[in-house]
């Protein structure tokens, strides 16, 4: 591909991202300094080679997969953010009072608010955390809550219903027991030491230990399968605006996706190289009408991924340029 070519093909990819429309010959003679016969010709060209395609309502032409995967691999520079945009985040990544899972929603919200696209964070544990401690809180009507905390400040809950037959007293104790043999225990391994080291004491020391011993069991399965499922989606009707769902049957195929969290949850699962990664139509796995631009996270113990649903017609170098931001920051405060 020439350079007259590349500037061409750059110029077509970045006025349909802005205009939605069409580009025809006309508009950028002036811009490459060429007559209109050579800009049909250099486009019948890049049409040949797959990377332009002919709107079927108009003379114009509009960029093809092909077309976007070459202009973000070779004609894009992702733009910096602004100093508002920065600072605004800045403010969420140094906040030390907001748990992180707290910062990277508020974070999602301000991604969204600046791209006007969907933003997505996949959040899970890292096996790094260590069981920290284990606490029982009476409700009322014979109900308890049992909390797990981590030492990386990591809370889950559950609700249980006692039996008439079991006090609160001997949930307590069962608890104390947890906490004197396990706490310090890396959270992959507290399900194992659990069941063949905490169970056989209980079982000396409870009546009915198999019944309260569930508790426990079920309390830390749900803390290990809910490590890998925090999942919060901003901004979906932002993709809405968008003149690719100008239909009923496109907007309604789009947000039973987003409502699939099966689907949302493929998007942690493909391939990253720690930076910026961007999968486009197909390569998605998520809608073959889309772009997915994707980095990942890991602090305190937690890790994640960050994403940005858009249509294929996506201001890559804003989003690229946000996510290179976003991804620094976090690397910052892991050092």
């Amino acid at each position: 591909m020439s350079e007259r070519q590349k500037k061409l093909l750059k110029e077509i990819v970045e006025s349909y991202i802005a205009t939605a429309k069409p580009v025809g010959s006309k508009s950028l003679c002036k811009k490459l300094s060429c007559s209109s016969a050579t800009i049909r010709n250099e486009m019948a060209y890049l049409e040949e080679l797959g990377y332009l395609e002919k709107n079927h309502i108009s003379s114009g032409r509009i960029p093809s997969e092909a077309g976007y995967k070459y202009y973000v691999a070779h004609l894009m520079k992702p733009k910096e953010l602004s100093e508002s945009d920065a600072y605004k985040l800045q403010t969420i990544f140094r906040n030390q009072e907001l748990a992180l899972s707290d910062a990277m929603e508020a974070c999602m919200e301000i991604i969204s608010e600046i791209t006007n696209y969907t933003s997505i964070v996949l959040g899970k544990s890292s096996e790094e955390n260590a069981l920290q401690q284990v606490s029982i809180i009476p409700l009322k009507d014979g109900d308890i809550i049992a909390l797990v905390c981590t030492d990386k400040g990591i809370v889950q809950n559950r609700r249980f219903s006692l039996p008439n037959t079991i006090s609160i007293q001997e949930v307590v104790k069962t608890c104390e027991i947890i906490n004197k043999m396990l706490i310090g225990t890396p959270i992959n391994e507290v399900s194992t030491r659990l069941e063949y080291e905490i169970k056989p004491v209980i079982a000396e020391k409870i009546n009915q230990y198999e019944t309260i011993f569930s508790i426990f069991t079920q309390t830390f399965q749900d803390f290990a399968s809910k490590s890998n499922e925090t999942v919060h989606v901003s901004g979906k009707n932002l993709l809405l605006k968008e003149p690719e769902y100008d239909n009923v049957d496109e907007i309604r195929n789009i947000m039973e996706k987003f409502e699939d969290r099966s689907l949302i949850e493929k998007i942690d699962s493909t391939g990253h190289d720690g930076g910026v990664n961007i999968y486009i139509g197909e390569e998605s796995e998520f809608d073959s009408n889309v772009t997915v631009i994707k980095t990942t996270y890991k602090r305190n113990g937690e890790e994640g991924t960050i994403a940005i649903i858009g249509p294929k017609r996506m201001e890559y170098d804003r989003v690229v340029g946000l996510l290179t931001f976003i991804n620094k920051e976090l690397n910052k405060e892991e050092e």
